[in-house]
């Protein structure tokens, strides 16, 4: 009989015990249903809400409704609407389609603009026309210029050609220049190429430098060199090297590597050591006897 009686006690202990963490599990369940139907989402089940959680669903919702509409998204249902939302859209509709007629954008519709806004969208795309024919644009129509407009689109268009040749970029064309524009661009072309040769890069035409630029190219190839041998960089040309290079760069890594050695970090190779060196190592360094 007592046995029968402890196992129950036990039970309900056992019962007690589990029951935050039942109670935990609903209550998680509870919170990602409720995060669900203030979503929209289809996995929300309104049955298990409370009076008040309800509401904040509903609130959510049309809160959710009026950004759609805002938004111009086909999820936006007008019939939700309270008046002043369906005003505030009508507001913010009318800004978003006077802001993408001014943009030049596809979408825009100058049948809902006012006689004002229409006038100012004319003025806003003739400008844009303008300024797309000094760019050379393709959407570029000349025929809308007056005459005094197209003067200045001829001179906009000429200084571009003059800054593209200058700076080897664009689509120049040199039978446009004048005598001293062409000068401009040939001393520009001539020092764009010597920097190129000074810095290395592959633009870089020798054969264009003055005996003074072509000995400040080769001088500075020549420690761009060096400075790839000493780095071990793939673009080293040993045989670039003078003998005092040659062995000031061997001396280096010589040091490199029983340095290596001796601190057991790094790429070490034994066999370079001298045997004075290999003596010196740290018992944990010394390389093994063969």
């Amino acid at each position: 009989m007592k046995a029968g009686v402890s196992k129950y006690l036990w039970a309900q202990v056992a019962c007690f015990s589990l029951w935050p963490i039942l109670l935990f599990g609903q209550s998680s369940d509870l919170a990602e249903n409720l995060a669900d139907c203030k979503d929209g989402s289809v996995t929300c089940d309104r049955s298990k809400l409370s009076s008040s959680e309800s509401d904040s669903v509903v609130l959510a919702g049309r809160g959710r409704n009026v950004s759609n509409c805002r938004n111009g998204y086909d999820s936006c249902d007008r019939s939700k609407l309270t008046h002043p939302e369906t005003i505030a859209l009508a507001v913010a509709d009318h800004q978003r389609n006077v802001s993408n007629c001014s943009d030049g954008i596809v979408s825009c519709d100058r049948s809902k603009l006012t006689p004002g806004e229409a006038r100012e969208m004319a003025v806003a795309q003739h400008q844009r026309n303008i300024d797309d024919c000094k760019r050379g644009s393709g959407a570029c129509d000349r025929s809308t210029l007056t005459l005094s407009e197209a003067g200045e689109v001829h001179e906009a268009r000429r200084q571009l050609n003059v800054s593209d040749c200058r700076d080897g970029i664009g689509l120049c064309d040199h039978s446009r220049l004048t005598p001293s524009e062409t000068r401009e661009v040939s001393i520009a072309e001539h020092q764009r190429n010597a920097q190129n040769c000074e810095n290395g890069w592959d633009e870089c035409d020798h054969s264009k430098l003055t005996p003074l630029e072509a000995r400040e190219t080769a001088s500075t190839e020549h420690r761009r060199n060096i400075s790839a041998c000493r780095d071990g960089q793939e673009t080293c040309d040993y045989s670039k090297l003078t003998p005092t290079e040659s062995k000031m760069l061997a001396d280096a890594e010589h040091k490199r590597n029983y340095t290596a050695c001796r601190r057991g970090y790094g790429y070490c190779d034994p066999s370079r050591l001298t045997p004075s060196e290999a003596k010196s190592m740290p018992a944990e360094q010394k390389p093994a006897v063969r």
